[in-house]
């Protein structure tokens, strides 16, 4: 039996990694900005659970959630940096505080609760960090530059991460899912379309995400079982595409940097001594 810390179970991608946990027979602290939409899962699950809210944004909300791990079941083997969120639009029309805000969830977020997590991993010498990302961290997603800004961020702290966590003997894994048929996409809903100069890329992004809403190819429960395949593997990957799109998303962009490091073969060293 595994105790896991799981940020953003109030829907989507979260909310069905928690129910698979539980029914699993694992332990929980699952939290939301509103615990109160997860006090379902408390009802259904008893004490196999806890609830508690948590501002992923504040560092004293992220040790409340693992003291609370730590007090209730004595032990956190699998911390999962779920909570995220992103609004669509240009660069020129997302404001800075967007910007911000983007980036403080999707990112120092992630750091915040990782760092709060370390001390107790440490100290045990094995658990898993499993950083939920996105294609858009991998690839520069279309009226998501925010988004993919902090989703790049995450996956370059993962990385460096996963090299000092190796000597501990704790996983890093970030997963990197496609289109999940969540409500993740309905920001689209109220999105602007933007300036006409930006509609090649901004406008058909937006449209075709209100159109791809409910038409997602990824399934959140089967994505939640890879997870917790992950999590139980005795040498997890660091990196993992969750999709077909993600595959072949990731692929064709991989593919694209090769050969473009190719073509720039020469002039790179060229500044070589």
């Amino acid at each position: 039996m595994k105790t896991w810390l799981i940020t953003g179970c109030s829907k989507g991608l979260g909310k069905a990694l928690s129910e698979a946990v539980l029914a699993a027979g694992d332990r929980l602290v699952a939290t939301a900005r509103n615990s109160k939409e997860l006090t379902y899962l408390r009802d259904r699950y008893g004490d196999l659970v806890r609830v508690a809210d948590l501002d992923v944004t504040n560092d004293q909300s992220a040790q409340d959630a693992v003291n609370l791990a730590m007090q209730s079941f004595g032990s956190l083997d699998i911390v999962v940096n779920n909570a995220g969120y992103g609004e669509l639009g240009s660069v020129e029309e997302t404001s800075l505080t967007s910007f911000r805000s983007q980036i403080e969830t999707n990112l120092l977020g992630t750091i915040i609760v990782t760092k709060a997590a370390i001390p107790t991993l440490r100290a045990q010498r094995r658990g898993n960090i499993i950083q939920v990302s996105s294609t858009g961290g991998r690839i520069g997603a279309p009226a998501r530059a925010a988004y993919s800004a902090a989703k790049w961020g995450v996956e370059g702290f993962s990385e460096s991460l996963s090299r000092e966590m190796k000597l501990i003997g704790v996983h890093v894994t970030i997963v990197e899912p496609g289109g999940l048929r969540t409500d993740f996409a309905r920001s689209s809903d109220k999105a602007c379309e933007g300036r006409p100069e930006y509609d090649a890329v901004v406008g058909a992004t937006i449209r075709m995400q209100r159109q791809y809403h409910g038409q997602q190819p990824g399934d959140p429960a089967k994505a939640a079982s890879v997870i917790m395949t992950l999590a139980n593997m005795d040498k997890p990957p660091l990196r993992i595409a969750l999709g077909s799109d993600a595959v072949q998303a990731i692929e064709a962009a991989d593919e694209e940097r090769f050969c473009e490091i190719d073509r720039w073969r020469s002039l790179s060293r060229s500044i070589d001594f």
